[in-house]
Formats: structure tokens, C-alpha cells, sequence
């Protein structure tokens, strides 16, 4: 059973591998799995060696990194022995969000999200698995655009037996308005296969209920501002 700081790094926004001195990877969390899917493990550890301090210890260094549809600006190699070394990688925003609309009514998101996937359901032998955050208050979403982009994006990974849909808030991250803070919550729909014919309609759609929305082979993120 992982511990709290195990539990926090595997659910980092940013990937973060362990490898061992031959390049073996030792852990890794649930980002670095999705980059892995852009790169390879040899490619990542070449930037440990290339990047990594002369002695013991950590060294951050900003730079500009792209792998598929990941691009970073800023990465953290450390090791304090000779035998593990780790990486961070730290990805760039894709996207500012326009501005923010407030004359929404309140709604509940579990049901919005769940209504989409009964939707998606019909007729298709699939299963959702969800994975919630249990604290989310009712939130501002302009609910017939939120259903369209959501169901079309659960639509591009019906091909699967199994999809899985995890709501949370991400941690440390705010976007500032009119002198408001207003907190960032994702969406991710993942599937072992993701149809990217549909990524232009799912675009058009993020656009329109202020939603920034990034793609993975096997996964779609949508990020939105948390406006209750």
C-alpha cells in the first residue's frame, strides 16, 4: 500500500521516472506511463545523464522539450547515490483560457458526467471506470456544451472494453481573473486506443465552454477553471 508521499507523486501532474545506473526504470508514476507512450525509457534517461549535476544532489534546468503531443519547459534530475537516479519533467500549459463567464447556473457535475456516460453506453459493449474526487461543489458549466464535448470525446475512445474517467482538481494550479483565483480541474478519458479523427471536432468544442483540451495516444485530457 503506497504512503502519502508515494500516493502524491503517483498522482503528480508532471511525470517523474527512478531509474537504476544501467537505465533500468525502477518506478515511475501514472504521467511518466502516458509519456512513455510519445518515447522511450532510453531516450529519458539520456536527459538524467545529460542534465544531472556533477556531484550528488538536484539540478533543475529549464528547457524546452517536446515528445508527441507532451512538451515540457522545465526539468529536475537527482540522485544522491550511486545507484538510482530521477527525473521530472514539467509540462508547459497548452493553452490560456478566454474569458471567464460567471452568469452560469450552478450544476452538478457527477450527474453531467455520468449522463454522458450512460449516453455513450447505449448499445456498445463497454465499461466506464470511474475514478472521482468525492469534493467537488456544485460548478458554473454551460451544460449543453459541456455534455457535446464530453460525449465526443467518449466517442473517440468507444473502441475500448474498458475507459476510464478521472475527475480531480490540480493541485497548486490556479488561473487568475478580474483579481480572482479561480482553481483548475481536469478530466481524463483514458482507453488502450483513442480515435484522432475526432481531435479537430473536440477542439472546436473545448473552445467553446472555455475548456483546454491536450491528447495522448490512449488518453484526452480537458482542463477547466473551477468557477462556483
Amino acid at each position: 500500500m503506497l504512503n502519502f508521499y508515494e500516493e502524491w507523486l503517483e498522482n503528480d501532474y508532471n511525470p517523474f521516472i527512478l531509474f537504476d545506473t544501467n537505465g533500468k526504470i525502477i518506478m515511475l508514476n501514472k504521467e511518466a506511463q502516458y509519456l512513455l507512450s510519445q518515447t522511450t525509457a532510453k531516450e529519458i534517461f539520456a536527459l538524467t545523464s545529460i542534465y544531472a549535476n556533477i556531484s550528488f544532489g538536484f539540478k533543475t534546468t529549464h528547457v524546452d522539450l517536446k515528445f508527441g503531443e507532451f512538451e515540457f519547459y522545465a526539468i529536475t534530475v537527482g540522485y544522491k547515490d550511486e545507484e538510482n537516479i530521477g527525473i521530472k519533467l514539467y509540462k508547459k500549459s497548452v493553452k490560456r483560457f478566454s474569458i471567464l463567464e460567471e452568469n452560469i447556473e450552478k450544476t452538478n457535475i457527477y450527474s453531467l458526467l455520468d449522463l454522458c456516460i450512460s449516453s455513450a453506453s447505449t448499445n456498445r459493449n463497454i465499461t466506464f471506470k470511474k475514478e472521482f474526487d468525492p469534493t467537488f461543489p456544485e460548478l458554473k458549466i454551460d451544460i449543453s456544451g459541456f455534455m457535446k464535448l464530453v460525449g465526443k470525446v467518449y466517442e473517440s475512445h468507444t473502441g475500448n472494453g474498458l475507459v476510464k474517467v478521472t475527475l480531480a482538481v490540480k493541485t497548486g494550479e490556479y488561473i487568475k481573473f478580474d483579481n480572482k483565483k479561480y482553481p483548475i480541474f481536469y478530466i481524463t478519458i483514458n482507453g488502450m486506443t483513442r480515435d484522432a479523427k475526432k481531435e479537430a471536432d473536440v477542439k472546436k468544442l473545448a473552445e467553446k465552454v472555455n475548456c483546454v483540451a491536450s491528447f495522448s495516444q490512449d488518453q484526452t485530457t480537458l482542463l477547466f477553471p473551477m468557477i462556483y
